[in-house]
């Protein structure tokens, strides 16, 4: 379906209180990209003034718990500062509750601090691509068989209805796009998450990101 190569970044921002942090992914982002621009902040507030000041900002790696801010609202205004550029959280907090509030608030992709460096070029090439980067942690959502195959299961308008929720919007407002009654959307959802074997909207949010669906 798509196997184009993403665009060559430009320049990403790297927001991280800790130095040696942002030093070593600014190296691991200059050993896949030399050409590449990386900007560093150590506060929420360097931050946004970096993001606003970027030309042509390819991609963000947000930390979630920086001395100036911790948790969503920073996530939230470093997105809002972004403008187009896809944030990924950076965080040592991993967990499914932490990694689903990301991305439901438009995280683009979620990073444990532990990953392997080719790791954090696969989530930067996934997301620069347009996808939503989720890692599979040790504890599963979902039984066999693996999300990826179930979604093949999916109609049409199941999938256009799982991408209009990864972009974050309501059931009446993926009703009024999609031109349906909001009890259709609800049937649908109530239909995917049984398909997927998921309890509720964030853990359906987890495992379509890992599956690889992205909001258009």
């Amino acid at each position: 379906m798509q196997n184009q190569s993403p665009a060559l970044p430009d320049a990403i921002l790297v927001v991280d209180d800790h130095a040696l942090v942002r030093h070593g992914l600014a190296l691991v982002i200059k050993t896949s990209w030399p050409d590449v621009a990386v900007h560093e902040a150590g506060t929420l507030a360097e931050g946004l003034r970096a993001a606003q000041a970027t030309d042509n900002l390819t991609a963000v790696l947000y930390d979630l718990n920086l001395a100036d801010s911790t948790g969503l609202p920073g996530l939230t205004a470093m997105m809002k500062a972004a403008g187009s550029a896809p944030v990924i959280v950076v965080s040592g907090q991993v967990d499914h509750g932490t990694m689903s509030q990301c991305i439901m608030a438009g995280a683009r992709g979620f990073l444990p601090k532990g990953s392997r460096p080719e790791v954090l070029d696969h989530a930067l090439a996934m997301v620069m691509a347009g996808g939503v980067f989720a890692p599979i942690l040790s504890t599963p959502l979902v039984d066999e068989p693996k999300p990826s195959a179930i979604l093949g299961e999916l109609t049409s308008r199941q999938r256009d209805v799982l991408r209009l929720l990864m972009s974050g919007r309501s059931n009446k407002e993926i009703a009024r796009s999609l031109g349906v009654l909001e009890g259709t959307i609800k049937v649908h959802l109530r239909s995917i998450m049984m398909k997927l074997k998921v309890r509720n909207r964030t853990h359906l949010a987890i495992v379509a990101a890992q599956a690889g669906v992205s909001a258009d």
